[in-house]
């Protein structure tokens, strides 16, 4: 089936409850009635162990990133604390200078006797320099947040592949619409389902998807549960409504992004747009490569000036929302220095962009009276 068919039907319909029901009806019980031969006969015990609403989502966000198995999450940084603490201490990490949340889990992860080392992975030489002996896991994020950097997913993955490292790409700001990494060579894809997956600003999620059920990929499984980091049905449910609508909601934001990055690289109050759909992005030729039918709705730009000019510029939106999120209907704005830690490598200047459903001609107009007042 083709991505929009799947996304509305990623399942065999329910026939459980016997009304065949379109919608998975919530399962909200967590606990099952045991037989008397002492079995389960549908395979459920403990909603932290398993639960039919998890199920479904698992298997619908494997089968739309074309893995075999996932795990759901309670967000994505739940996901990104399962992978790191799948690891065993002495194993060294390479991961490209993106999302600081990633960062910080990895710095938590040194008194675990992790070692790890940022890179800027749009560079290839970089990556391979700080491959070493015990590196287990080279983590992508392409493109990454905030400076949307693109990373050659495809070559990233055959260097880890030689050196026995997992391959992990953080897919959330592309979204299974735009970039298929288990198709490029990654094991496993990530994702923050509370953004794109989600939708609507009204769900917190995260998944890992695999290419195969590897023993790193079974000890995930088994992290899962353990730690007790599972969404709740309900979540699962918004989950698996909000993927209906993805391959919509993504095209059109791609769409309306594209026409806002060209308009924002001809502001006289624009310093730079960090876009990789900008043909003078310098990852845009593997962005080409990789990406298909768009560039995601996702971007920086740099105003002309420091913090106090950025900020100002969001205080004057009538539209556009100040909020710290990404990839839901409404299009936000964050000023990323103010809400990231003491020593971010985040410009001053820098603001990103989640550009939504609107129509992109207001949200356009709502950007150039706002630059316009600084």
């Amino acid at each position: 089936m083709r991505f929009e068919t799947l996304s509305v039907h990623p399942c065999e319909r329910g026939e459980q409850d016997g009304r065949r029901a379109v919608v998975e009806p919530i399962s909200l019980s967590t606990i099952y009635e045991r037989h008397v031969s002492g079995e389960y006969p549908e395979g459920y015990s403990y909603t932290r162990a398993s639960n039919p609403n998890r199920a479904e989502l698992e298997s619908a966000l494997a089968h739309l990133e074309g893995g075999t198995v996932a795990a759901a999450l309670s967000s994505g940084s739940a996901a990104t604390h399962v992978v790191l603490q799948a690891l065993s201490p002495g194993d060294h990490v390479v991961c490209n200078d993106g999302f600081y949340g990633t960062k910080k889990l990895l710095g938590l992860f040194k008194d675990w006797g992790l070692t790890y080392t940022l890179v800027d992975m749009s560079s290839i030489a970089n990556m391979q320099a700080a491959m070493r002996r015990e590196t287990r896991l080279v983590w992508m994020e392409t493109p990454s947040n905030p400076m949307m950097r693109v990373t050659d997913i495809r070559r990233v993955c055959e260097i880890a592949r030689q050196a026995g490292a997992t391959s992990i790409v953080d897919n959330t700001v592309a979204s299974p619409v735009l970039q298929r990494p288990l198709e490029l060579g990654a094991d496993v894809v990530m994702h923050s389902t509370t953004k794109y997956l989600g939708g609507h600003s009204d769900v917190l999620g995260g998944v890992l998807i695999a290419k195969s059920k590897t023993p790193f990929f079974e000890r995930i499984q088994m992290l899962q549960p353990t730690v007790g980091s599972v969404p709740s049905p309900f979540e699962c449910w918004l989950l698996m409504r909000g993927i209906k609508t993805l391959a919509l909601r993504v095209r059109t934001q791609s769409s309306n992004a594209m026409h806002i990055a060209e308009f924002l690289a001809k502001h006289p109050q624009v310093e730079g747009v960090l876009y990789a759909g900008l043909s003078s992005h310098p990852g845009h030729e593997i962005a080409v490569q990789q990406m298909h039918g768009g560039f995601g709705g996702l971007m920086s730009f740099l105003v002309k000036g420091s913090d106090k000019e950025a900020l100002e510029v969001t205080n004057h939106l009538k539209i556009i929302t100040r909020a710290t999120s990404l990839g839901a209907v409404e299009t936000t704005i964050d000023h990323r220095y103010s809400v990231e830690p003491p020593g971010t490598t985040t410009p001053k200047n820098l603001l990103r962009l989640s550009v939504g459903i609107e129509h992109y001609e207001d949200l356009i107009e709502d950007l150039d009276q706002a630059l316009n007042r600084t």
